[in-house]
């Protein structure tokens, strides 16, 4: 059935999924490539993949004043750039300063691609659609990382000519990204820009309380399942690391599965319902790991599955109505701002879980999920108040023309 998107929209959505076909090649082996092949230590290897996510984190505020003024197009390809050069610096570090250097690059390149791409996204979709527009960006994005993952485990198998390859495949898979965004994408009209910049961001309540709201969200749906379920799931139930890899995937083809169907099911639904709804599946599936933990494997590997498809449906209820919301909340001449600082939001959620739940997790690894479960908890709460402080017409996903 039809989305009601145009061409050029589905074009872009097959320059995400090439772009996230090469992240997802080289996600799972970034400290492998530089411990085994490089010969860092786990240590340097850890601080140099996490310096892309720091990078990031930094990155995403700079960019929405340059999204605003040189357009969602220009800006994503630029980000594209940034990351094949990164990417293409990480194949040939061969000492820490070259890779801590790389790794800044790309994740600076990071930090503003996706501010610019929802901001393209939103630009490219009409109101009424733009909930199906990032329904299909998510599906784009797992089923690359997913597909990736498996293809980049093929060559790293073949040591470090095979790890050297696979960061340049990635790098190119960017410049085919940019390449899309140049060939066939129009250069859309960019509004006056509004007054007061960031100041107007940070005097929008309404908007700081959903980034707030989202920074929680992110540590625990997307930072604590995917960084400190796995760690948990071998050290505290014992299972191998095969089974801990169908998990994750579970995970991600329950959203290529889901993703769509949910952006069907929200129209017409009030959004901050649905996101809180996901709120609440974090929750859950939170006490669900605890209870994991207390059982043998057998049955445990079962409620971890359980909790990683749960949780991939989760995700596709907060994520059919996030972007959405934050573009309608912006002024257009101020939408790259917004979608910056909630590009900020979201990678400071995803370093808080690994930094903060990383040394708890050795400690009282039940304690991990707990917090995760309680903070969760207290952010769908705080989604479910925000309602009556958004715009009455943003307060549910359009039905496509109405």
């Amino acid at each position: 059935m039809s989305l009601g998107l145009s061409a050029e929209l589905w074009l872009v959505q097959i320059g995400i999924f090439a772009n996230m076909l090469g992240y997802g090649a080289v996600l799972p082996f970034e400290i492998i490539y530089l411990h085994n092949e490089r010969g860092f230590s786990l240590a340097v290897a850890g601080l140099v993949t996490g310096t892309i996510t720091g990078a990031a984190v930094l990155s995403a505020p700079l960019t929405g004043p340059v999204v605003d003024r040189f357009g969602p197009r220009r800006s994503t390809a630029v980000a594209g750039v940034i990351l094949a050069a990164g990417y293409t610096g990480l194949a040939f570090a061969r000492t820490p300063a070259m890779a801590f250097a790389a790794a800044a690059l790309a994740g600076a390149g990071n930090g503003a691609l996706n501010p610019g791409q929802s901001a393209l996204l939103a630009a490219l979709a009409p109101p009424d659609r733009r909930h199906r527009a990032a329904a299909v960006s998510r599906v784009a994005t797992n089923a690359g990382i997913g597909l990736g993952g498996a293809l980049g485990g093929l060559l790293a198998a073949r040591g470090l000519p095979g790890f050297v390859l696979l960061f340049l495949a990635n790098a190119v898979t960017y410049l085919i990204y940019v390449a899309v965004l140049v060939a066939v994408v129009r250069e859309t009209p960019r509004p006056e820009r509004s007054a007061g910049g960031y100041r107007t961001v940070l005097r929008d309540g309404a908007f700081l309380r959903l980034a707030a709201a989202n920074l929680t969200v992110i540590a625990v749906g997307w930072g604590t399942f995917t960084w400190l379920l796995p760690p948990f799931a071998h050290s505290t139930i014992g299972l191998p690391t095969g089974p801990i890899g169908l998990l994750l995937a579970a995970n991600a083809v329950t959203v290529v599965l889901v993703q769509v169907p949910v952006a069907r099911l929200a129209e017409g639904r009030r959004r901050v319902r649905m996101m809180a709804l996901a709120a609440g599946v974090f929750t859950v599936a939170s006490l669900v790991v605890i209870a994991a933990g207390a059982v043998s494997p057998g049955p445990a590997y079962g409620l971890l599955l359980a909790v990683c498809v749960a949780v991939g449906a989760g995700e596709c209820f907060y994520t059919a109505t996030l972007m959405p919301l934050t573009a309608d909340l912006a002024p257009e001449g101020l939408r790259g701002r917004y979608m910056a600082a909630l590009g900020f939001s979201w990678w400071a959620g995803l370093a808080i879980a690994p930094i903060l739940g990383g040394p708890l997790l050795s400690r009282s690894p039940a304690a991990v999920f707990a917090v995760a479960g309680a903070a969760s908890a207290a952010a769908g709460v705080a989604l479910l108040r925000l309602e009556p402080r958004l715009p009455a017409i943003a307060r549910r996903t359009p039905r496509p023309g109405s």
